[in-house]
């Protein structure tokens, strides 16, 4: 789906996309690819759409019913809020969207509890969830500190949300640049030196010729240290319709459910652009 959203656009403007996988960090949650074919508006609206409109889990309202730790009740549910919930996009709607129209019921809302007794640390694994689902990314995210005799127990309410309205629903970090092309002519003075300059290592030395190190070629960030340095035999530019995009997830989605969900908002918007014009 996601391809065919983005076929669909590219077509209309006259040129096709192409999308080329480049790494799959499923430790770090990261996905990194190559988009060929597109042009700057495009990318940037699917990087604006990723961190706006694709919708996650997060707590929205606390119900305190004991605290007696050091921390006041709003900076605990600030807290709350901020935790990153693991998330199934296919059980919840947005609270707007509900047949509820927003009052609360199983279809928007998930409910959350959590009692906890000092002394020691209390993290975000010890918030029980109705749904097994839906629970804290990092189970080792620490929540508040108590010591002998203080107690917390609390009620909470999570629901689906944009990033767009609050950044506890971002469900990650989108960036992107323009694919670097980098020309080496032969006669450099001081291949170390050329090498030395590149903070990411895109070039080395061999048999005293500066040469490019195809594996972090798509790593440079076109700091232009390198032609600084050499500017007679370095040339260095942009591709102006190829893009590295990068996605990393906080946790609730995995990154190509990210990316995948944002393309097909934006094809959702774009059918609806000319539903409208077709009237």
């Amino acid at each position: 789906m996601m391809a065919a959203g983005r076929r669909a656009v590219g077509e209309a403007e006259g040129f096709k996309m192409e999308v080329e996988i480049i790494e799959q960090d499923k430790k770090q949650n990261r996905i990194v690819f190559l988009l060929k074919g597109s042009s700057p508006a495009f990318a940037n609206m699917l990087r604006k759409t990723i961190i706006d409109e694709v919708p996650t889990m997060a707590i929205e309202d606390v119900e305190m019913r004991k605290n007696s730790s050091v921390l006041y009740d709003e900076i605990i549910a600030h807290r709350l809020g901020l935790i990153p919930l693991t998330t199934d996009p296919d059980a919840y709607v947005l609270p707007e969207n509900c047949t509820c129209k927003g009052e609360g019921c199983s279809k928007c809302q998930l409910q959350l509890s959590l009692k906890a007794k000092g002394p020691g640390y209390v993290y975000a694994s010890e918030l029980k969830s109705k749904d097994p689902k839906v629970v804290p990314v990092h189970q080792k995210m620490p929540i508040v500190k108590l010591i002998k005799g203080q107690t917390l127990e609390l009620e909470a309410v999570a629901v689906l949300g944009k990033g767009i309205e609050h950044a506890k629903w971002c469900p990650g970090l989108a960036y992107y640049k323009y694919k670097p092309e980098i020309e080496v002519k032969k006669g450099v003075s001081d291949p170390k030196a050329v090498a030395d300059s590149c903070p990411v290592d895109v070039y080395s030395v061999k048999n005293k010729e500066l040469v490019i190190n195809k594996d972090n070629l798509l790593k440079c960030h076109l700091c232009c240290a390198c032609t600084d340095v050499d500017p007679e035999h370095i040339k260095l530019k942009e591709i102006n319709d190829e893009f590295v995009f990068v996605v990393e997830s906080w946790g609730q989605l995995s990154p190509k459910d990210i990316v995948s969900t944002a393309a097909d908002l934006m094809q959702k918007k774009c059918d609806e652009v000319v539903r409208l014009v077709g009237k």
